[in-house]
């Protein structure tokens, strides 16, 4: 092994990234889950196929995003939640990090169509991190993503995976804490679906 230093290529520092944020099907959904209850969405509808494994759709009726957005989203530290440094003392979200949509593209295939104003959406797909089309169509405002084929470039993580009970249980634990949390009375009480 060449043992000079180098910098490490995007695809990998993202497929590391991903493998400190992304650990399990789980993990992708709170992510999601979390961005939709800071969009200021109402309603969220949770839709899982193989207990995550195969697909993972989270649909809301927050803010939604224009295009512009879009292509900025699913990069590296990207966030709409921090301007400064300052910022990271007055976070009133739920997450903030940056790296979270960017480290699930990277080890999956997803496709995502929003709106920011009730009329005209913005649709891309996205494989390995890497967006492969843009389109634009209609919808009502609000985002829905849907991550397919998890960890399929990334076999090593998907042997980590258990059983599909201890997915769907690991899955099952994070729904009840985001329900619990909107029965609470927190500022925002957006209602969540479930279909498995």
């Amino acid at each position: 092994m060449d043992s000079s230093i180098k910098k490490l290529p995007v695809d990998v520092v993202n497929k590391i990234a991903a493998g400190e944020v992304i650990q399990r099907p789980s993990s992708i959904l709170k992510e999601l889950v979390e961005n939709s209850i800071d969009s200021g969405a109402k309603k969220i509808d949770v839709f899982i196929t193989d207990y995550g494994k195969t697909e993972i759709q989270v649909s809301d009726d927050g803010h939604g995003m224009n295009l512009k957005n879009l292509r900025i989203c699913f990069l590296n530290h990207s966030t709409s939640k921090l301007n400064s440094f300052d910022d990271l003392f007055a976070l009133k979200s739920k997450g903030f990090r940056g790296e979270a949509l960017s480290s699930i593209a990277s080890v999956s295939h997803i496709s995502i169509s929003t709106s920011s104003d009730g009329i005209i959406s913005s649709n891309a797909d996205l494989i390995d991190g890497k967006i492969s089309k843009i389109s634009s169509g209609a919808r009502t405002q609000g985002t829905t993503i849907s991550v397919n084929n998890l960890f399929h470039s990334f076999p090593a993580r998907k042997k980590f995976l258990k059983s599909a009970e201890k997915e769907l249980d690991r899955i099952t634990k994070v729904l009840k804490k985001f329900l619990l949390s909107s029965s609470s009375g927190g500022v925002t009480n957006p209602a969540l679906n479930l279909e498995i």
